[in-house]
């Protein structure tokens, strides 16, 4: 048993050191060399395209379950549905915006990445860049951590408009709220912080999602059944942290009053 944790606490480092070098290069290759802005543009298109459709639908059904849980729940303790767009967009600003859009956005396009970067290893390309005199890093990894930096804030924030509008669906037609005062709890008790939390959420976590996936696929080995393995661990992988970080990040943010 001791063997078997020695060698996952091993692994477990190396790959943390692995991902923190990639982390560094990419940061030297940024300031010292010419940006890949096309292929930036490219892959931050990609990646939107590739998740909106798969975000707008979770996010427009979890505002609509929220709106439903929440007016039933408060109608039961106070015999009306009351404040149901403030928890709603509360609960989808605040948390569930940021934490569902990188979920998807790393099961959908992360996944894919991963996979592009991967079957490029195994097949040697990588070292044929190398050949070539060019950076993998530069050239791979660089483009597609912008992408999902830039696409990350922007996804959470149709992911908050499209789950506003679920909830505002179930507040009128199910719950029988008139969509004035839907509203107007939306309006009376949110914030700028509020939307700032979100963001640096949204931001946090696309870096992370960005760095595992780069780096899961830079990193595989052994044909196409590396391929799969490292697609999965990076996809498990990134969701677990999404959750663990979600839960330091609040706690941080909120003692900072954001």
């Amino acid at each position: 048993m001791f063997t078997a944790i020695g060698k996952y606490m091993m692994n477990l480092f190396d790959q943390v050191g692995g991902a923190a070098q990639m982390v560094r290069s990419s940061l030297f290759w940024v300031t010292h060399s010419r940006f890949e802005f096309h292929q930036a543009v490219d892959q931050s298109v990609t990646i939107g395209v590739e998740s909106l459709g798969v975000t707008a639908l979770t996010s427009l059904f979890t505002g609509m379950v929220l709106a439903l849980q929440a007016g039933n729940t408060i109608g039961n303790i106070f015999g009306e549905p009351i404040f149901v767009g403030t928890i709603v967009t509360f609960s989808l600003i605040r948390e569930l915006g940021p934490v569902l859009t990188s979920v998807v956005v790393s099961g959908r396009a992360g996944a894919a990445v991963t996979a592009q970067i991967g079957t490029m290893a195994v097949t040697e390309q990588i070292d044929a860049l190398y050949t070539l005199g060019t950076n993998p890093i530069r050239y791979l990894v660089i483009p597609r951590m912008f992408g999902f930096l830039l696409t990350m804030p922007i996804l959470t924030l149709f992911s908050n408009l499209f789950g506003v509008l679920g909830g505002y669906l179930v507040a009128i037609y199910a719950l029988g709220i008139p969509g004035e005062v839907y509203m107007t709890d939306i309006t009376s008790f949110m914030d700028v912080d509020d939307f700032m939390h979100g963001f640096i959420k949204s931001f946090i976590f696309a870096f992370m999602v960005a760095t595992v996936c780069c780096y899961k696929g830079i990193s595989t080995r052994g044909g196409a059944e590396g391929v799969g393995k490292s697609t999965t661990g990076a996809v498990v992988t990134t969701i677990v942290l999404i959750l663990v970080l979600d839960y330091f990040l609040t706690a941080i943010l909120t003692a900072f009053g954001i």
